[in-house]
Order: structure tokens, then C-alpha cells, then sequence
């Protein structure tokens, strides 16, 4: 029986914990070759033999910090030569930033947050743009956040780097609109992560979902009969919102 996936290439940022990593498992299950991508080489290499333990191939390792521009101009490339294509981007990876009055963040801070949440991922774009596009059904996947639409206090960097994202997603979506190219936003909600309790130490962890509860959604939104693109996956709700013009 042939697997959802089979035969796809998925490249998964922030591979080596949380959402990333619950999503590398599913992709490389349904079949998938996942590139992953993280910072720390230890965690990644448990991440690939937790995916030969599930009777999978491995997968292939990318031990890089997204901030680091010359290796993420590299991948793109890298990937065309290696496979031919690439069929999934599934750009997860993101950091909370300071928590702290808008005025009261560093230019350090600030600039580490959108350097992470929203240059990585345009720099990413450009790089793989053209493995995607040697794609039968290339599928972009962005992680974004209520904060996004909420704007709390004091989660300024993070609210405003999100949105970016979200503006980001729905851009690129626009000008891939008459092409093969679906482009998803997911919002999945408060999960059960390591950011998720660096934000809010108080908070019960069980009593929240877990990033292995997200992944069945993240692999229908990355296989090839997905339709939709330019809106947002909204885990919480469970459905697919369009973006609203103001009133």
C-alpha cells in the first residue's frame, strides 16, 4: 500500500523538539525523505534514530542555525542537486524573544527575533524557490500564533514578528497563486512545548494538547491532494479560516 507521502522530500525547521519534530516522525511515516533542520546535532541525530526505529530511512541531518544567511543560501541548491525537487517546506522554527514592554526590548533582542521569525524564513524562500518549483505539488507550511491577532502586553517582538509571518505567507501565496505552489499559515494554539512553558511557567502541561496531536493536520496540509493556499489552519478551532479584510 502506497503511503501518502511516498517519494516526497520535506525539509522541517526546528526538527529537534516540539512541532518540528512531532511533524519530521509523521512525514518520514507516510513515507517522506525529511530534511531536518536544527541547531544541535545530538538532538537531531535522536530525531533520526527514532525515525529508523519506525522502519523508515533516515534522515538527512542539517545541523544549522537559521541565522546563519550563507548556509541557508546554500541548502536550496544543495537540495536540487542532491533530489531533484523539493516537495515540502515546513518552516516551524521560531523563538518567544523577550517578554517585556515594547520599548523596554534591546535592538539585540528585537533583532534576534525577526532575524529567527521572519529574515530565516524569507531567506529560505529565495534559497529552495527553485527546488519547490521542480515540484509536481510543492507545498509551503508557515507556523504562526494567535499572538499574531491577539497583540498582548508585553509580547511585542514575538506578536509582531508572527504577523509578519502571516503577511509573508499570504504574499507569497498571492504570487504562487496560479501555479501548483500551496502556501498554509498554521496557528496550533497553546501546545504542550518548551516555549509554550518558557511563556507561561505557571501552566499546567497536561492540560494542553501535544505537538504529536498537530501532526496528522500538518501531513494533510503538506500531501499532495491539499487545494487550499493563502489561508490559516487554525488547530484549535480545527478548520481552515480566510484572512479578513478590516470592516
Amino acid at each position: 500500500m502506497t503511503k501518502p507521502l511516498q517519494g516526497r522530500v520535506a525539509l522541517v525547521t526546528g526538527a529537534s523538539r516540539g512541532i518540528g519534530r512531532a511533524a519530521a516522525l509523521a512525514f518520514a511515516g507516510a513515507g517522506a525523505h525529511v530534511v531536518a533542520l536544527a541547531r544541535t546535532s545530538g538532538a537531531l541525530e535522536e530525531l533520526d534514530d527514532e525515525i529508523k526505529a519506525t522502519g523508515s530511512e533516515g534522515a538527512t541531518l542539517v545541523p544549522v542555525d537559521l541565522a546563519d544567511a550563507a548556509a541557508i543560501e546554500k541548502l536550496g541548491p544543495a537540495l536540487l542537486q542532491r533530489w531533484g525537487k523539493l516537495d515540502i517546506l515546513l518552516a516551524n522554527a521560531g523563538i518567544l524573544g523577550p517578554l517585556t514592554p515594547l520599548t523596554h526590548a534591546s535592538p539585540k533582542e528585537w533583532n534576534r527575533v525577526f532575524d529567527i521569525n521572519v529574515s530565516a524564513n524569507w531567506r529560505l524562500l529565495k534559497s529552495v524557490e527553485p527546488a519547490l518549483q521542480a515540484s509536481d505539488a510543492p507545498r509551503v507550511i508557515m507556523l504562526s500564533s494567535g499572538a499574531a491577532h491577539r497583540c498582548l502586553a508585553y509580547w511585542g517582538p514575538y506578536s509582531i514578528s508572527k504577523a509578519a509571518v502571516e503577511a509573508m505567507a499570504r504574499t507569497y501565496a498571492a504570487e504562487t497563486a496560479t501555479t501548483p505552489m500551496k502556501v498554509m499559515l498554521v496557528n496550533p494554539g497553546p501546545l504542550r512545548t518548551r516555549m509554550r512553558a518558557e511563556a507561561m511557567p505557571g501552566e499546567d502541561p497536561l492540560t494542553l494538547k501535544t505537538p504529536e496531536e498537530l501532526a496528522p493536520h500538518l501531513l494533510q496540509l503538506a500531501s499532495p491532494g491539499w487545494t487550499e493556499t493563502g489561508k490559516i489552519f487554525d488547530f484549535p478551532q480545527g478548520k481552515v479560516l480566510t484572512p479578513q479584510p478590516p470592516a
